[in-house]
C-alpha cells in the first residue's frame, strides 16, 4: 500500500467494543489490577495508556520503525535521548539545527559532561572526519532547520556503523510521508509531533521511533522513567493529523515550489532555499532520497533585517508566528525568534542572517500564496 492508504489502514483498528471508526480516549490515569502485577496491560498511565498506544503503534508502522514512543514535545524526545547518554559520551551533530536543539544540546555539553561537535554534513566526505575521533551518536536532520541543507542518509548510516555510533535522524520538516530514514539505515528518528504530524497547530508532542528491540526496550524504560509523556487527548489529535499526513504533505509541496518559483531569481531576493528547486545544490540527493521536497522556504531577503520586516508587513495570508507545519502558512525570523538563543556569530557564519525568513506554506491555494509574496515583495 502507499503511503496515504496506510496512514488510515494501517492506524487504530475500529474499536471492538462499539464499531467506532475513531478510536475513543482513554482518560483515565490508573488501571485496575486483578492482583499486585496482574492487570489487562496497562497500570498507570505514565506508563502506558491506550490511546498513546494507538499513536505509538501507528507512527512506528509509518516510520518502518520497531515501534515508537510519544512524547509531550520535541524537545522532551530529545532530553529522554540525551538521558541515555553517560558523561564523557560524544554528539558529532549537524551545525544547521533548530534552535532548541542547539540549546539543549549545549546545556547537556556544560551541565553534564557530554561532548557536542557540529560539522556542515551536506558533503558526505565530511562525515569521516566527523567520526574519527568516535562517537556515540551522530545526530542530523535532513533537510535542515532552517537552511534546508540535505545529508546523505545512507551515506551517513554506513559512516555512523563503521564508528559505532547510533545515527539519529530529526525528520519532522519530511515526515515519513516523504521520507523514512529507518530504511536507509539510520537507528532512532525523532519528531516534534506539533508540526506536520498534528498539523492543525492545536497540539504539542514530540517522538522516537526505534529500529530495534533492543532500543524500543531500552527507551520504553527512560520513557516511564524521565516522564516526558503526553496526555490522551494530545495523542488523540496527533493520531488524527496523522490519517491526513498524506494528503496534507502534497498540498504543502506544491504551495511551497509556488512560493519558491516567485522568489527564486527576484531582484529583491539574495537567495532561496528550497530543495524543490533546480538551482538547490542537493536537489538530486532530494530527487533520491525523498517522496516530494516539503512545504518549508527560506528566503534570504535583500535589506536584512529591515528588509525582512518590511517583507513580513506587507504579508496578508502568512502569518508571523513560530512553529511550522500547519494547515495555514506562517512566516518566521530565525535570528530573532526560533534561533534567538543562537549566538550572532554562530549563526551568521552558518548562514542564519539578519535577512532570513522561514516560510512554512500551508494548504491554501497555491496561486493565493503566491500573489501574497509578489505584494509583499513590492513593499521591501
Amino acid at each position: 500500500m502507499r503511503f496515504s492508504t496506510r496512514a488510515i489502514h494501517e492506524g487504530p483498528a475500529i474499536d471492538a467494543a462499539t464499531g467506532a471508526v475513531s478510536p475513543p480516549i482513554y482518560l483515565s490515569t490508573t488501571f485496575r489490577q486483578f492482583a499486585p502485577n496482574v492487570n489487562q496491560g496497562y497500570v498507570y498511565s505514565r506508563s502506558g495508556n491506550p490511546t498513546r498506544a494507538n499513536l505509538e503503534t501507528t507512527l512506528g508502522r509509518l516510520e518502518s520503525g520497531r515501534g515508537a514512543l510519544a512524547f509531550s514535545s520535541g524537545l522532551g524526545a530529545l532530553t529522554t535521548l540525551l538521558a541515555s547518554l553517560r558523561t564523557g559520551s560524544r554528539i558529532a551533530a549537524v551545525d544547521d539545527l533548530y534552535g532548541g536543539t542547539w540549546r539543549l544540546f549545549e546545556h547537556f555539553r556544560r551541565q553534564f559532561g557530554i561532548r557536542v561537535d557540529y560539522y556542515d554534513l551536506s558533503d558526505p566526505a565530511r562525515l569521516g572526519p566527523a567520526l574519527e575521533e568516535g562517537a556515540d551518536l551522530l545526530y542530523i536532520e535532513t533537510p535542515t532547520n532552517p537552511l534546508l541543507h540535505l545529508v546523505d542518509l545512507r551515506a551517513s548510516a554506513r559512516a555512523a556503523r563503521d564508528a559505532h555510533a547510533k545515527l539519529v535522524v530529526d525528520n519532522t520538516f519530511a515526515t515519513p510521508a516523504l521520507q523514512r530514514p529507518l530504511e536507509f539505515g539510520a537507528d532512532i528518528v525523532l519528531h516534534s509531533a506539533t508540526k506536520y504530524l498534528g498539523g492543525h497547530s492545536d497540539v504539542v508532542g514530540g517522538a522516537l521511533v526505534l529500529r530495534t528491540p533492543k532500543d524500543l526496550e531500552r527507551f520504553t524504560w527512560l520513557q516511564n522513567a524521565v516522564g516526558a509523556v503526553p496526555s490522551p487527548f494530545d495523542c488523540f489529535l496527533v493520531l488524527r493529523g496523522l490519517r491526513t499526513l498524506g494528503a496534507r504533505m502534497r498540498a504543502h509541496g506544491e504551495s511551497a515550489r509556488a512560493v519558491s518559483e516567485v522568489l527564486d531569481g527576484h531582484p529583491k531576493v539574495r537567495r532561496v532555499h528550497y530543495p524543490g528547486l533546480a538551482s538547490h545544490p542537493q536537489h538530486k540527493l532530494a530527487k533520491r532520497q525523498m517522496d516530494g521536497y516539503g512545504g518549508i522556504v527560506s528566503v534570504d531577503v535583500r535589506g536584512g533585517q529591515r528588509g525582512a520586516l518590511r517583507f513580513v508587513k506587507g504579508l496578508k495570508l502568512f502569518t508571523l508566528a513560530e512553529s511550522l507545519g500547519a494547515v495555514e502558512s506562517l512566516v518566521d525570523h530565525p535570528a530573532s525568534m526560533t534561533h534567538a538563543s543562537v549566538p550572532k556569530v554562530e549563526r551568521e557564519r552558518h548562514g542564519v542572517t539578519d535577512g532570513l525568513l522561514r516560510m512554512s506554506c500551508g494548504i491554501e491555494d497555491p496561486s493565493d500564496l503566491a500573489d501574497d509574496i509578489r505584494r509583499a515583495l513590492r513593499g521591501i
